[in-house]
């Protein structure tokens, strides 16, 4: 989906007869909707631009919405682009129709969708908790948790250099207030305007410069924007039932340079973990920034953990919502990340029954730096995450226990608190009603690296793999290998949920990774997953660069940059995405991200206590090594992108040491229908469809060309 911007008229306009008069012949009498795709439209208005026919005569000129005259809310604005913003839009289909004497009418339609959504994201789920008044807004209004807009001010303090509240009607002193220059060369007082409201049942935030006393329209924005977003997302994975506070949009070094900061709750990930969702509330803040402030530029993702697979995900199965991103302590995406939770989670259990593994025995099956003996990550999964799966912990949902809470005994049909049934539109429901999905460890060999390093002894292999089980629907442990459910898999890929990388060669990416193989869950290695993922995809990664510096001592301690890195990345992806703005070649777009990436856009590692930058391959990867998990221990390529394997048979030759008899007995037990046989690809696997529109059909629909006017 293309961004939206206001288009430039090529000369000045001094007044409406020279405004015409300059409109070149052929010009088609089009009605084009600027402030988002005409059929997703929400919130009751849209920035419509109307390309008039030559020597048109405005005095006959007649807008009509639904039949409505609207004319009055369209001008010659000073682009001499004759614009106005749409208002009076009903929920569903509206005609806008444009008139005039001597011209066959023009019309388009534009599907209107509640400002509380949903649009294209699918049924939301029930019940839904506002949280308005605890966040700074009235008391919802309806059950959409719709409320007024609420704006405040702050400035930055000259002396302290902090943000501090800033009242119009009884501003601090002038000399208080600190100056900044934005990055088109306007000098303004740094006064930063905070607009938070609720949109798709979310709370959002808006930064951006502003003079307190000027008006903003979207044809006359003030100066201090520079017309470009950065848009923050925010770290974890739940399933909340409920809304809660944004992300502090009060980031200085994109404020200062005239950048609107911008995000929803839910884009926080740890709030919300449907990414269809988190993808229309970026969605629709654009198309509200686009019809209020005026037209964006291009916007950057920037955000960790959760944050960073909301990125990925969102750039590769929406397409144009962001034009660079930032993933931070990154995952490649949740369900192949969360096949590392699930691995780890019944390893954890099998070590802890099974006591005669040794501490490195332990690290060489999961995949791990050896730190015996001390915590592993996959302790440490299972401490922080490991739950999430568990439909009857009311927490995950954030909702009080008991009732409308699922339980096995008591309340079957209750609220089911897990990942897949809160986004059960995407995946579709099993005959029990439960939403399917996609786990899958049936021939999964765990430890087979392991053992061919001669780590883990062939007893130990066999009796791993025969014990190992896995998980009913209700996360608990079970003898049987967990079986994902049918047709899962398929759609795991088809929707995109298992990152598909084709997309991402649009997007130059710099992926920011504070080093942690020991003591945290944000392990090197997932950089590197998505790197080979581009690589499978595209043929190459030239449009991801990974940024590595020493994380902190224990858990969440040093995963984000520091403030220098962090600006480092911030202008380098404004440069690198700016140049692709200004690139007005033919070239596709993937081309142009490689074409003009800047020449210090490379893989680097800081090191010591003042950040030296190093780009020396080696050197880096001697600094920083990264290592794996349990599912690429068991022979996985390092794309990650199989959720269930294709299986072949057991055969003797595969492996370097001889079984027992009543070993190999034992495996062809643990493996009735053979072994993962990683040469295929996964069952199911095919190239993920982007935009799909979950408004109508169970696992989305291709949304189609956008309406164009007639």
């Amino acid at each position: 989906m293309k961004k939206v911007s206001v288009r430039r008229a090529a000369v000045a306009v001094a007044g409406l007869a020279a405004a015409l008069a300059f409109v070149p012949a052929g010009f088609a009498w089009d009605i084009t909707v600027l402030s988002n795709r005409a059929d997703l439209v929400s919130g009751g208005d849209a920035l419509v631009q109307i390309e008039l026919p030559k020597h048109a005569d405005l005095s006959s000129l007649r807008v009509r919405l639904n039949g409505d005259d609207v004319t009055s809310a369209f001008a010659v604005r000073s682009d001499g682009e004759y614009v106005g913003l749409v208002t009076g839009l009903v929920d569903g289909k509206n005609q806008l129709r444009a008139t005039m004497e001597g011209e066959s009418p023009s019309r388009i339609t534009i599907t209107n969708h509640p400002i509380g959504g949903p649009v294209f994201a699918g049924p939301q789920v029930q019940p839904w908790i506002c949280k308005n008044t605890a966040n700074g807004l009235a008391a919802q209004t309806d059950a959409q948790c719709n409320a007024p807009t609420v704006f405040s001010f702050r400035y930055m303090n000259a002396t302290t250099r902090t943000f501090q509240a800033y009242d119009p009607a009884s501003p601090p002193p002038a000399a208080s207030i600190a100056t900044t220059t934005t990055d088109q060369g306007v000098t303004v007082p740094y006064i930063v305007r905070v607009e938070r409201g609720v949109m798709d049942r979310g709370i959002y935030d808006l930064a951006v410069l502003s003079n307190p006393n000027a008006p903003w329209q979207p044809w006359a924005s003030q100066s201090g924007w520079n017309h470009k977003v950065l848009y923050q997302f925010g770290g974890g994975t739940a399933p909340h039932h409920s809304n809660g506070a944004p992300i502090s949009n009060l980031v200085d070094m994109a404020l200062s340079r005239g950048f609107m900061v911008a995000n929803n709750s839910l884009n926080t990930r740890g709030q919300n973990s449907n990414d269809v969702v988190s993808a229309e509330a970026v969605m629709m803040l654009k198309e509200h920034v686009a019809e209020t402030y005026g037209s964006i530029r291009y916007t950057i993702g920037a955000g960790c953990s959760g944050g960073s697979i909301q990125q990925h995900v969102i750039a590769a199965d929406y397409p144009g919502l962001l034009d660079g991103i930032q993933p931070n302590c990154s995952y490649q995406d949740s369900w192949t990340t969360g096949n590392e939770v699930g691995d780890c989670h019944l390893l954890v259990h099998y070590f802890a029954t099974n006591p005669g593994f040794t501490p490195t025995q332990q690290t060489a099956v999961m995949g791990e730096q050896d730190t015996a003996p001390a915590t592993t990550v996959c302790a440490l999964w299972e401490a922080t995450f490991a739950s999430v799966a568990t439909p009857f912990l009311a927490s995950n949902c954030d909702l009080p226990p008991g009732p409308p809470v699922y339980d096995p005994v008591t309340n079957p049909t209750g609220v089911r608190c897990t990942p897949q049934d809160y986004e059960w539109w995407v995946w579709g429901l099993r005959p029990d009603g439960f939403a399917k999905r996609p786990s899958d460890n049936v021939g999964l060999q765990y430890g087979l690296g392991a053992l061919e390093r001669g780590t883990i002894t062939p007893e130990q292999f066999v009796d791993l793999n025969a014990d190992i089980g896995g998980v009913d629907i209700d996360n608990q442990f079970q003898t049987a290998r967990t079986v994902a459910d049918p047709g899962s898999p398929r759609t795991a890929a088809r929707t995109g949920k298992v990152t598909d990388a084709t997309e991402l060669a649009k997007v130059p990416i710099i992926d920011l990774r504070g080093s942690h193989n020991t003591l945290d869950i944000h392990s090197d290695y997932h950089s590197y997953v998505m790197r080979a993922r581009l690589d499978d995809a595209n043929g190459n990664h030239d449009n991801q660069i990974i940024w590595t510096w020493r994380g902190g001592p224990g858990l969440f301690q040093g995963i984000t940059p520091n403030a220098n890195i962090a600006l480092k990345s911030f202008l380098l992806i404004d440069r690198w995405v700016g140049a692709i703005e200004a690139d007005k070649s033919h070239k596709s777009l993937e081309k142009k991200v490689v074409a003009d990436k800047p020449a210090d856009a490379v893989d680097s590692c800081f090191v010591g206590a003042t950040d030296t930058q190093i780009t020396d391959a080696a050197t880096c990867s001697a600094t920083y090594p990264y290592y794996a998990d349990p599912r690429i221990v068991a022979g996985s390529p390092w794309t990650e992108d199989v959720m269930k394997c294709k299986l072949r048979r057991l055969r003797p030759a595969d492996y370097p040491f001889p079984f027992s008899s009543d070993q190999w007995a034992r495996l062809q037990t643990a493996f009735p229908d053979g072994v993962c046989d990683w040469t295929k690809k996964g069952v199911g696997e095919r190239n993920s469809i982007p935009w799909l529109d979950y408004s109508t059909v169970v696992g989305g629909k291709p949304l189609g060309d956008p309406p164009v006017s007639h």
